[in-house]
């Protein structure tokens, strides 16, 4: 399943979706074979493997009339409540100092069981800060930003197998049974737009840099882009 006419306002989006795939996965496999130790350390560590989808995002948003100079992707620091600052991927401000939109990108590919709860508590850390930061002034006379968290996922045997749950004291939530990595990704970014941590997430998964899809349609890249898109453009008059 890869993406095709995938089109906001007659443009179509799908190519460049492709390329940022590809990208993605050159990009790791050269950090890879850059890297010194044997592991896939080089490839998780490496940044970068994500520009792809920054560059997509840089040209939604202008498409929906932000002009390139507020499209924020260097020391993109916000302040925080429980922490002073968080370095986001992507930020939209406008000429007044408004914050419109904060992105998160992250990826996994490989290393699951190390990584999972790690991904799983910076999604979550990443929002309540922001949203507890806007609810104590720091982001005054303006309406919530736009938040959103794009995740792609390595689709493999060990990504999709059933993973095994610890219930020592207490059983785990029901939803977690026979839940493979994947499932539990797309678990986590439904319950994210579900609890109100994010105005949208997305769940891209890839086998190679020419196979990619979505595990569920509410948290497709599609709808991700829709999103993203429609509140720019409702906000338009922020760059009149």
């Amino acid at each position: 399943m890869n993406y095709t006419d995938i089109k906001i306002d007659g443009i179509d989006y799908s190519a460049m979706i492709a390329e940022a795939v590809g990208f993605f996965w050159n990009k790791k496999q050269k950090q890879l074979s850059e890297s010194s130790d044997s592991s896939n350390r080089g490839a998780v560590v490496g940044g970068k493997q994500m520009d792809g989808f920054i560059e997509l995002l840089k040209k939604v948003a202008c498409d929906a009339g932000v002009p390139s100079q507020y499209v924020i992707t260097d020391r993109n620091y916000l302040p925080g409540f429980f922490r002073s600052s968080k370095d986001w991927d992507m930020l939209v401000i406008a000429p007044s100092g408004k914050l419109l939109a904060a992105i998160e990108l992250k990826s996994q590919v490989g290393s699951y069981g190390n990584n999972f709860n790690n991904r799983t508590e910076e999604a979550i850390g990443s929002a309540v800060d922001l949203w507890t930061a806007f609810r104590e002034g720091q982001f005054p006379g303006q309406l919530a930003p736009w938040v959103g968290w794009l995740m792609v996922v390595g689709r493999d045997k060990n990504s999709e197998r059933p993973v095994r749950n610890y219930e020592p004291f207490f059983p785990v939530r029901p939803e977690f049974n026979g839940a493979c990595y994947l499932d539990r990704y797309r678990i986590l970014c439904q319950k994210l737009i579900l609890e109100r941590h994010y105005t949208s997430a997305a769940l891209v998964w890839t086998s190679d840099k020419n196979t990619y899809g979505d595990m569920a349609e509410d948290i497709s890249i599609r709808c991700f882009l829709h999103s993203f898109y429609s509140f720019l453009h409702s906000a338009s008059d922020e760059f009149k």
